[in-house]
């Protein structure tokens, strides 16, 4: 059986040493106790601006088991992270993808393995708990959760990308044709014999999170707006109360006029212009983030592009 880990990066040059030297450790242990009889580590460089891509150039030739991809620019790490599904789906019996920075338990892949030898396919690393993430962080994290849970994305809470998948799971991924990629929300839908594995968060090696608010926020939006038609029914909804709405306004002022009752003022119509012109605007707004994914669809350009292996 042969192992191949997927790992993610983004500027990292301060923690790509240290994440090869333990997973060799893991990997070494993994041998030894038969879980695979084969394992190798890829680097997939997501158009770094540090020394990120030399420094996966000289664990390469450190590490016999190291391979790199070097992204030709910055694609995201959704696309990154499908990039390296792609190289390695008829690579390897199993994949583990894990981020670069060692907060993920590397040890839980053991745990992922003996799953998978028990017939699981897709093996999902679950949080304990947020305790290393800040007040903000955590509460940010656990609304993306709730969100995408409301707007019917299926999608396991607290389970980032730190999974196990059977070659035959990433083939299966990996042929899904669409630009628009929400991998968490995509596996769920592969159907095959899937379980979580429990994993404490560690501190960061060094760096920091590359998942800023704002990039946290479009992460959310893509999800949604990938798996889910959800808005716009919300739309529909808000369309048909706002019907009901001016039918009770219409109601009113007639019952107003005719026991002549009619206040003078220009208040509630500006009010009522302002907020239905909001609505309309945000309504607006999320049709077109749909047509702007139909749109990105249709021109069918590559996930990214490969400049150099190693």
């Amino acid at each position: 059986m042969k192992l191949i880990i997927v790992i993610p990066c983004y500027n990292e040059e301060l923690v790509l040493r240290e994440t090869a030297k333990q997973l060799a450790v893991v990997l070494e242990r993994i041998q030894q106790h038969k879980q695979a009889d084969e394992c190798e580590i890829l680097f997939v460089n997501d158009g770094s601006k540090d020394n990120t891509w030399p420094i996966i150039e000289e664990l390469s030739q450190q590490y016999a088991f190291v391979h790199g991809l070097k992204l030709a620019h910055n694609v995201g790490h959704q696309y990154a992270l499908w990039a390296g599904y792609e190289w390695a789906a008829d690579k390897c019996d199993a994949m583990v993808s894990i981020d670069a920075d060692l907060q993920h338990d590397i040890s839980t892949i053991e745990t992922m393995l003996n799953k998978y030898h028990e017939g699981y396919e897709v093996v999902y690393g679950v949080r304990n708990d947020r305790a290393t993430d800040g007040w903000f962080k955590k509460k940010t994290a656990l609304g993306f959760y709730k969100l995408m849970t409301m707007m019917g994305v299926d999608i396991i809470p607290n389970h980032a990308d730190y999974r196990l998948l059977s070659s035959r799971a990433a083939q299966a991924l990996v042929s899904y044709p669409e630009r628009n990629i929400f991998i968490r929300g995509m596996v769920r839908t592969l159907g095959f014999k899937e379980c979580e594995v429990r994993f404490n968060v560690l501190d960061r090696f060094a760096g920091e999170s590359k998942y800023t608010l704002r990039k946290m926020f479009n992460f959310a939006i893509d999800g949604i707006t990938s798996f889910s038609v959800q808005p716009l029914r919300l739309i529909t909804s808000l369309g048909l109360l706002m019907m009901v709405a001016a039918v009770i306004a219409t109601i009113y002022v007639l019952v107003s006029y005719f026991t002549d009752h009619i206040v003078q003022g220009w208040t509630s119509i500006l009010l009522s212009i302002w907020f239905i012109g909001g609505l309309q605007m945000m309504s607006i707004g999320v049709i077109g983030e749909y047509i702007g994914k139909i749109y990105k669809e249709t021109k069918r350009r590559p996930r990214y592009i490969i400049e150099k292996t190693v």
